[in-house]
Order: structure tokens, then sequence, then C-alpha cells
């Protein structure tokens, strides 16, 4: 079975890019979670980003968006189940002492699953993701006509372009926080972590 075309690969990957620069949640708690704890631990919270665009494009692949509609109820859930767990990093963020912010222990604990499954709830919190693949994707290829090959490249290029884009935030975020080095700009660290947390939480929850 033939697959997607070069030229529309390219033409989504690029389209998608754009979209993931934009500064939103996933992006805040992202640059959030590198200033306050370093890269150490983080791979695992990206993977699961990632992992939880993938799942929106499958759902938009497969037409799901009247699913979406029916069970609103399950998709409301995981929206505030994602913007508590952006509280409660928040919380986290303000209440730890700031001689704890770059304790490898701390990174490396909340690591692994928990860090794992915290991004994908981050990810899966921003039902507009299906949005966005929903308007894009019929340029390129017939909804109810995706072969297991279409949706194994269009996977692969969601995966890697995200992985680029989000890399690149992670090394400006990580050389910013090397410049930060005195307690008290630590201690301002931490509390303008809480408030980008607090306020993608707030966005996450009152997004329609």
């Amino acid at each position: 079975m033939p697959g997607i075309d070069i030229a529309a690969l390219v033409i989504f990957a690029g389209a998608l890019a754009i979209a993931a620069a934009v500064p939103g949640p996933a992006v805040a708690a992202i640059v959030a979670r590198v200033l306050a704890r370093g890269t150490r631990g983080l791979a695992p919270f990206i993977v699961g980003i990632i992992l939880s665009d993938v799942i929106w494009l499958s759902l938009a692949v497969l037409g799901l968006a009247v699913l979406a509609q029916t069970f609103q109820g399950v998709f409301l859930a995981i929206k505030y189940l994602g913007a508590a767990y952006l509280l409660w990093l928040a919380w986290r963020f303000w209440t730890r002492p700031v001689s704890t912010i770059s304790a490898a222990p701390l990174e490396v604990r909340e690591g692994g699953f928990p860090a794992f499954f915290g991004g994908l709830m981050v990810g899966l919190a921003n039902p507009k993701a299906m949005m966005f693949y929903l308007a894009l994707l019929p340029g390129f290829i017939p909804l109810n006509a995706v072969t297991p090959l279409t949706f194994a490249e269009l996977s692969i290029v969601t995966f890697a372009v995200l992985a680029v884009v989000f890399s690149a935030y992670v090394i400006a975020a990580a050389r910013a926080r090397r410049l930060l080095t005195s307690p008290r700009a630590l201690a301002v660290v931490n509390r303008a972590t809480s408030a980008v947390m607090a306020g993608a939480a707030v966005v996450v929850a009152t997004r329609s």
C-alpha cells in the first residue's frame, strides 16, 4: 500500500513544528521543570507528552471527533486531571526549599514512570491537539482511507518533530538555569516556576 508522498510529509512536519513551537501548557511544563530541577529525569516526561500527541493523532486519523463529543465526560475528566497535576507541581515548586531545587536525588526519584505519566496527563489535558490534526490531515490524506503505513509515517513524523521542538526548549531552559546560581535567584525561579505551572493549569481547565 502506498504511503504519503514526501512533499506532503514535509508540509505536515512544518505545520506541526510551527504549532508545537508556540508556547502552550506542554512547553510551559517542560521549561518550568528544567528551570526548577535540571534535565535529569526529564526524558520520560517529554516522551509522555509526545505520546499524548500521537494518541490525539490516532483519534483524529480514526475519525473519532464524534466519539469525543459522545464521551465528553471522559474527556473533561482527563482535562481536569491534567490541570490538577499541573497545580500539584505548582504547589511543589512553591513550597520546596531553595536548597533542593538542583538536588540530583530528587530529580532521579521524580523521573521514570511518574514523570512519564505526568507528561501524558499534561498532553491529554489538551484535546485541542486532536482538533489541530483533524483540521490539518484532510489536506494530505482522506481520513476514511488511512492505511497502516500512512499512520506509521504520520506517527513517526509527529514523534520526531515534537522531540526536536521540545529539545530546543530544553536546551534554552538549561542554559538559562546555569546562569542562576545565587540562592535569591533560585528562589525567584522556584516562585516563577510555580506561577507558570499554575497559569498553565488554569489555561488547561478553562479552554473549551
